[in-house]
Protein backbone atom coordinates (compact mmCIF):
# COMPACT_ATOMS: atom_id res chain seq x y z
CA UNK A 1 0.00 0.00 0.00
CA UNK A 2 2.04 3.18 -1.00
CA UNK A 3 1.37 6.77 0.86
CA UNK A 4 -1.11 7.54 -2.40
CA UNK A 5 -3.31 4.57 -1.52
CA UNK A 6 -3.94 5.53 2.38
CA UNK A 7 -4.70 9.56 1.02
CA UNK A 8 -7.67 7.85 -0.56
CA UNK A 9 -8.42 6.20 2.95
CA UNK A 10 -9.00 9.21 4.04
CA UNK A 11 -12.47 9.61 3.29
CA UNK A 12 -13.37 6.34 4.49
CA UNK A 13 -11.81 7.18 7.33
CA UNK A 14 -14.09 9.99 8.03
CA UNK A 15 -17.44 9.05 7.04
CA UNK A 16 -17.09 6.18 8.90
CA UNK A 17 -15.80 8.07 12.47
CA UNK A 18 -19.22 10.77 11.30
CA UNK A 19 -21.12 8.01 11.91
CA UNK A 20 -20.15 7.07 15.11
CA UNK A 21 -18.04 4.15 14.02
CA UNK A 22 -15.50 4.14 16.97
CA UNK A 23 -11.59 4.82 15.69
CA UNK A 24 -9.74 1.96 16.69
CA UNK A 25 -12.46 -0.05 14.69
CA UNK A 26 -12.08 1.92 11.92
CA UNK A 27 -8.22 1.70 12.01
CA UNK A 28 -8.35 -2.32 12.21
CA UNK A 29 -10.48 -2.38 9.22
CA UNK A 30 -8.29 -0.18 7.06
CA UNK A 31 -5.49 -2.69 8.95
CA UNK A 32 -6.93 -5.03 5.93
CA UNK A 33 -6.77 -2.83 2.82
CA UNK A 34 -5.29 -4.40 0.03
CA UNK A 35 -4.36 -2.89 -3.40
CA UNK A 36 -5.58 -4.40 -6.71
CA UNK A 37 -5.65 -3.53 -10.41
CA UNK A 38 -8.50 -2.37 -11.74
CA UNK A 39 -8.71 -3.10 -15.87
CA UNK A 40 -11.00 -1.89 -18.17
CA UNK A 41 -11.82 -0.66 -22.01
CA UNK A 42 -11.74 3.07 -20.93
CA UNK A 43 -9.63 5.49 -18.79
CA UNK A 44 -6.11 6.76 -19.46
CA UNK A 45 -3.96 4.35 -17.74
CA UNK A 46 -1.31 2.64 -19.50
CA UNK A 47 -2.73 -0.32 -21.50
CA UNK A 48 -1.66 -4.00 -19.86
CA UNK A 49 -3.99 -6.28 -21.55
CA UNK A 50 -7.13 -6.88 -23.55
CA UNK A 51 -10.44 -8.71 -23.63
CA UNK A 52 -10.59 -11.31 -26.07
CA UNK A 53 -8.82 -11.22 -29.18
CA UNK A 54 -6.13 -13.97 -30.88
CA UNK A 55 -6.21 -17.23 -28.49
CA UNK A 56 -2.25 -18.00 -28.34
CA UNK A 57 -1.20 -20.70 -26.45
CA UNK A 58 1.89 -23.15 -25.25
CA UNK A 59 1.55 -26.43 -27.81
CA UNK A 60 1.27 -28.33 -24.56
CA UNK A 61 -1.37 -26.77 -23.26
CA UNK A 62 -4.67 -28.76 -24.38
CA UNK A 63 -7.52 -26.77 -25.75
CA UNK A 64 -10.01 -24.38 -23.20
CA UNK A 65 -12.98 -26.36 -21.88
CA UNK A 66 -14.48 -22.64 -21.38
CA UNK A 67 -14.31 -19.31 -23.33
CA UNK A 68 -11.75 -16.99 -23.33
CA UNK A 69 -12.13 -14.07 -21.44
CA UNK A 70 -9.17 -12.27 -21.16
CA UNK A 71 -5.06 -11.38 -21.58
CA UNK A 72 -2.96 -9.84 -19.07
CA UNK A 73 0.67 -8.97 -19.33
CA UNK A 74 2.13 -9.05 -16.07
CA UNK A 75 5.07 -6.99 -16.81
CA UNK A 76 2.68 -3.74 -18.21
CA UNK A 77 0.73 -4.12 -15.10
CA UNK A 78 2.67 -1.56 -12.35
CA UNK A 79 4.90 -2.60 -9.88
CA UNK A 80 2.52 -2.23 -6.79
CA UNK A 81 -0.54 -2.66 -7.99
CA UNK A 82 -1.16 -6.29 -6.39
CA UNK A 83 -0.01 -7.76 -3.60
CA UNK A 84 -0.21 -11.08 -4.82
CA UNK A 85 3.42 -11.54 -6.04
CA UNK A 86 2.37 -12.36 -9.67
CA UNK A 87 5.36 -13.13 -12.04
CA UNK A 88 6.93 -9.95 -13.01
CA UNK A 89 6.18 -10.83 -17.14
CA UNK A 90 4.82 -13.41 -18.96
CA UNK A 91 0.85 -13.63 -19.97
CA UNK A 92 -1.71 -14.37 -18.26
CA UNK A 93 -4.85 -15.69 -20.00
CA UNK A 94 -8.52 -16.02 -18.09
CA UNK A 95 -11.04 -18.33 -19.44
CA UNK A 96 -14.77 -18.58 -17.67
CA UNK A 97 -18.47 -19.49 -18.89
CA UNK A 98 -20.38 -16.72 -16.77
CA UNK A 99 -23.39 -18.97 -15.42
CA UNK A 100 -23.97 -20.47 -12.50
CA UNK A 101 -23.50 -24.31 -12.48
CA UNK A 102 -23.14 -27.28 -9.80
CA UNK A 103 -21.75 -26.21 -6.62
CA UNK A 104 -19.15 -28.91 -7.11
CA UNK A 105 -17.66 -27.61 -10.58
CA UNK A 106 -15.36 -25.03 -11.70
CA UNK A 107 -16.05 -22.65 -14.65
CA UNK A 108 -13.27 -21.55 -16.33
CA UNK A 109 -9.22 -21.77 -15.79
CA UNK A 110 -6.20 -19.87 -15.88
CA UNK A 111 -3.27 -20.15 -18.17
CA UNK A 112 -0.16 -18.87 -17.59
CA UNK A 113 2.53 -18.12 -20.56
CA UNK A 114 5.87 -17.34 -19.81
CA UNK A 115 8.17 -15.11 -21.25
CA UNK A 116 9.61 -16.49 -24.62
CA UNK A 117 7.18 -19.46 -25.11
CA UNK A 118 6.52 -21.20 -28.08
CA UNK A 119 2.94 -20.69 -29.00
CA UNK A 120 0.55 -21.72 -31.60
CA UNK A 121 -3.09 -19.75 -32.45
CA UNK A 122 -6.17 -21.75 -31.15
CA UNK A 123 -9.95 -22.30 -32.06
CA UNK A 124 -10.96 -19.42 -29.43
CA UNK A 125 -14.74 -22.00 -30.12
CA UNK A 126 -12.68 -25.04 -29.38
CA UNK A 127 -14.34 -25.20 -25.87
CA UNK A 128 -18.00 -25.18 -27.49
CA UNK A 129 -17.41 -28.86 -29.29
CA UNK A 130 -21.37 -29.61 -29.15
CA UNK A 131 -22.38 -26.22 -31.22
CA UNK A 132 -24.85 -24.62 -28.03
CA UNK A 133 -26.44 -22.07 -30.17
CA UNK A 134 -27.14 -20.12 -26.78
CA UNK A 135 -23.81 -20.42 -25.11
CA UNK A 136 -22.54 -19.46 -28.66
CA UNK A 137 -24.37 -16.02 -28.48
CA UNK A 138 -23.29 -15.44 -25.03
CA UNK A 139 -20.15 -15.61 -26.32
CA UNK A 140 -20.09 -13.87 -29.04
CA UNK A 141 -21.22 -11.14 -27.04
CA UNK A 142 -18.03 -10.98 -24.76
CA UNK A 143 -15.84 -7.65 -24.86
CA UNK A 144 -13.21 -6.98 -26.95
CA UNK A 145 -10.47 -4.61 -27.17
CA UNK A 146 -7.35 -3.44 -25.37
CA UNK A 147 -7.52 -3.08 -21.22
CA UNK A 148 -5.89 0.13 -19.15
CA UNK A 149 -5.29 -0.32 -15.74
CA UNK A 150 -6.05 2.07 -12.39
CA UNK A 151 -4.49 1.19 -9.97
CA UNK A 152 -6.81 0.72 -6.77
CA UNK A 153 -7.26 -0.01 -3.08
CA UNK A 154 -9.66 -2.69 -1.93
CA UNK A 155 -11.62 -2.92 1.30
CA UNK A 156 -14.03 -6.06 1.93
CA UNK A 157 -17.18 -6.08 0.15
CA UNK A 158 -18.72 -8.84 2.31
CA UNK A 159 -19.91 -7.88 6.42
CA UNK A 160 -19.94 -11.78 8.11
CA UNK A 161 -18.84 -15.43 8.11
CA UNK A 162 -20.74 -18.60 8.40
CA UNK A 163 -20.44 -20.39 11.65
CA UNK A 164 -18.76 -24.00 10.65
CA UNK A 165 -21.34 -26.95 11.05
CA UNK A 166 -24.09 -24.29 11.60
CA UNK A 167 -27.24 -22.63 9.89
CA UNK A 168 -26.12 -18.71 11.07
CA UNK A 169 -23.34 -15.71 10.11
CA UNK A 170 -21.30 -13.16 12.34
CA UNK A 171 -19.47 -10.20 11.62
CA UNK A 172 -16.26 -10.75 10.68
CA UNK A 173 -13.97 -12.07 13.51
CA UNK A 174 -12.31 -9.08 14.34
CA UNK A 175 -14.53 -6.99 13.05
CA UNK A 176 -17.72 -6.25 15.27
CA UNK A 177 -18.69 -3.34 12.79
CA UNK A 178 -18.43 -4.98 9.55
CA UNK A 179 -21.62 -4.37 8.92
CA UNK A 180 -21.14 -0.44 9.43
CA UNK A 181 -17.84 -0.33 7.82
CA UNK A 182 -19.18 -2.00 4.59
CA UNK A 183 -21.87 0.20 4.68
CA UNK A 184 -19.64 3.34 4.39
CA UNK A 185 -17.27 1.80 1.92
CA UNK A 186 -19.86 1.09 -0.79
CA UNK A 187 -20.86 4.99 -0.01
CA UNK A 188 -17.34 6.45 -0.63
CA UNK A 189 -16.14 3.47 -3.07
CA UNK A 190 -17.29 5.50 -6.35
CA UNK A 191 -15.02 8.06 -5.43
CA UNK A 192 -12.41 6.40 -3.95
CA UNK A 193 -11.57 3.36 -5.68
CA UNK A 194 -14.35 2.73 -9.07
CA UNK A 195 -15.34 -0.31 -9.62
CA UNK A 196 -14.17 -2.01 -13.47
CA UNK A 197 -15.16 -4.94 -15.35
CA UNK A 198 -11.88 -6.66 -14.44
CA UNK A 199 -9.83 -6.67 -11.20
CA UNK A 200 -6.87 -8.59 -10.59
CA UNK A 201 -6.39 -8.78 -6.92
CA UNK A 202 -7.79 -7.32 -3.81
CA UNK A 203 -10.89 -8.06 -2.52
CA UNK A 204 -14.16 -10.42 -4.32
CA UNK A 205 -17.24 -8.13 -4.84
CA UNK A 206 -20.52 -9.63 -6.53
CA UNK A 207 -24.33 -7.91 -6.84
CA UNK A 208 -25.58 -9.52 -3.73
CA UNK A 209 -22.33 -10.24 -1.55
CA UNK A 210 -22.79 -11.38 1.56
CA UNK A 211 -20.13 -13.51 2.58
CA UNK A 212 -17.15 -13.52 1.30
CA UNK A 213 -17.28 -14.86 -2.36
CA UNK A 214 -13.41 -16.29 -1.75
CA UNK A 215 -15.07 -18.87 0.98
CA UNK A 216 -17.51 -19.70 -1.22
CA UNK A 217 -15.35 -20.45 -3.85
CA UNK A 218 -13.26 -22.34 -1.69
CA UNK A 219 -16.40 -24.72 -0.24
CA UNK A 220 -17.52 -25.46 -4.25
CA UNK A 221 -13.64 -26.61 -4.82
CA UNK A 222 -13.40 -28.94 -1.96
CA UNK A 223 -16.87 -30.02 -2.77
CA UNK A 224 -15.56 -30.24 -6.03
CA UNK A 225 -12.93 -32.78 -5.29
CA UNK A 226 -14.89 -34.34 -3.14
CA UNK A 227 -16.90 -35.32 -6.60
CA UNK A 228 -13.53 -36.29 -8.48
CA UNK A 229 -14.81 -33.30 -10.79
CA UNK A 230 -11.51 -31.54 -9.47
CA UNK A 231 -8.10 -32.86 -8.58
CA UNK A 232 -6.43 -31.79 -5.39
CA UNK A 233 -5.38 -31.54 -2.73
CA UNK A 234 -7.02 -28.12 -1.78
CA UNK A 235 -7.43 -26.98 1.77
CA UNK A 236 -10.71 -26.49 3.11
CA UNK A 237 -9.52 -22.60 5.15
CA UNK A 238 -10.39 -19.15 3.77
CA UNK A 239 -6.76 -18.42 4.73
CA UNK A 240 -4.76 -20.58 2.66
CA UNK A 241 -6.60 -18.84 -0.36
CA UNK A 242 -6.77 -15.79 -2.62
CA UNK A 243 -8.77 -14.27 -5.05
CA UNK A 244 -6.54 -13.90 -8.20
CA UNK A 245 -9.23 -11.91 -10.29
CA UNK A 246 -12.89 -11.01 -10.62
CA UNK A 247 -14.90 -10.18 -14.16
CA UNK A 248 -18.01 -7.86 -13.77
CA UNK A 249 -19.43 -10.14 -16.43
CA UNK A 250 -22.56 -8.27 -16.17
CA UNK A 251 -21.27 -5.19 -16.90
CA UNK A 252 -20.37 -6.29 -20.14
CA UNK A 253 -22.79 -9.45 -21.78
CA UNK A 254 -26.08 -8.75 -22.35
CA UNK A 255 -28.07 -11.21 -20.63
CA UNK A 256 -26.23 -12.13 -17.67
CA UNK A 257 -26.64 -9.30 -15.78
CA UNK A 258 -25.28 -9.33 -12.47
CA UNK A 259 -22.99 -12.30 -13.28
CA UNK A 260 -19.73 -12.14 -11.64
CA UNK A 261 -16.65 -14.61 -12.37
CA UNK A 262 -14.49 -15.05 -9.16
CA UNK A 263 -10.78 -16.78 -10.09
CA UNK A 264 -9.48 -17.81 -6.68
CA UNK A 265 -6.17 -19.73 -6.19
CA UNK A 266 -4.07 -21.49 -2.94
CA UNK A 267 -1.40 -19.67 -2.04
CA UNK A 268 1.24 -22.02 -2.03
CA UNK A 269 -0.36 -22.54 -5.71
CA UNK A 270 0.36 -19.24 -6.47
CA UNK A 271 4.04 -19.04 -5.08
CA UNK A 272 4.81 -22.26 -7.27
CA UNK A 273 3.20 -20.83 -10.25
CA UNK A 274 0.96 -23.07 -10.75
CA UNK A 275 -1.85 -21.47 -12.44
CA UNK A 276 -3.38 -24.21 -13.80
CA UNK A 277 -4.84 -25.18 -10.46
CA UNK A 278 -7.16 -21.88 -10.03
CA UNK A 279 -10.34 -22.31 -9.42
CA UNK A 280 -13.15 -20.16 -11.18
CA UNK A 281 -16.55 -19.99 -9.42
CA UNK A 282 -19.65 -18.23 -10.72
CA UNK A 283 -22.43 -15.85 -8.98
CA UNK A 284 -25.50 -15.02 -11.47
CA UNK A 285 -28.71 -14.39 -10.48
CA UNK A 286 -30.48 -13.92 -13.29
Amino acid sequence: MTPEMWERLSAFRGKAVARGIPGEDVERWLAVARPCATLARDGDGPVVGRFGGRLLLPAEVPDPEHPFVASVDLAALPAGATDLGLPRDGQLLLFAFPESADDAETMGNVVYVPVGSAVVERDRHAWNAYDFEDEEAMFEAFPEGPLRVTVNVSLPHHQAVEVLGEARSVPIPGHPRSEELVAVWESVRGDVAPEGPLQIGGYADEEAVYIDPVAVAVSRAVRAVEAGGWDGPVSGDVADWVLLADWQAGMDVEGWESATVHWVIQREDLAARRFDRAFTSVFWNP
